[in-house]
């Protein structure tokens, strides 16, 4: 029974990581690959903490994409699926200190240190033109 569970929960949740990384957003699936990709990176990083929460397909991963749109961008994109790639997810959270954990969540980095971060909070009841606002402007304020 547990493999067929397994399996439904895979199928159910592509789409969902599919909206992330058809935009160019690189996944980080175990706690080496975002120890490769976070620790001591250079430049700018943005980590997208995904979910299946409802805030996460209306107005998280929409906003991101819109804000992807804008001239001035991070370097690297990644993205962790929070109750998915349990131990990723875990590694990665290691990184947002001293924020509690929260998905779907946002943190943007410069040259391995935490700049801007959004929690599930400010994304709940905003829009994804409103989340992709904050963005663009943490964007400009970072990644020139």
């Amino acid at each position: 029974m547990q493999f067929q569970f397994d399996s439904y929960m895979r199928d159910m949740v592509q789409p969902m990581r599919d909206d992330l990384t058809r935009i160019g957003i690189t996944e980080l699936r175990t706690p080496e690959e975002v120890v490769e990709n976070l620790e001591d990176s250079k430049g700018t990083a943005l980590l997208v903490i995904n979910s299946v929460c409802g805030c996460a397909a209306g107005q998280c991963r929409p906003g991101v994409a819109k804000a992807l749109q804008h001239e001035v961008k991070p370097d690297h994109l990644y993205t962790v699926f929070a109750g998915q790639d349990k131990e990723a997810t875990a590694k990665a959270r290691e990184y947002l200190a001293p924020y509690p954990p929260s998905s779907p969540s946002i943190a943007l980095f410069k040259d391995g240190q935490l700049v801007h971060f959004i929690q599930r909070h400010q994304i709940e009841d905003r829009s994804a033109e409103m989340i992709a606002g904050d963005l663009i402007a943490a964007f400009e304020a970072h990644c020139k």
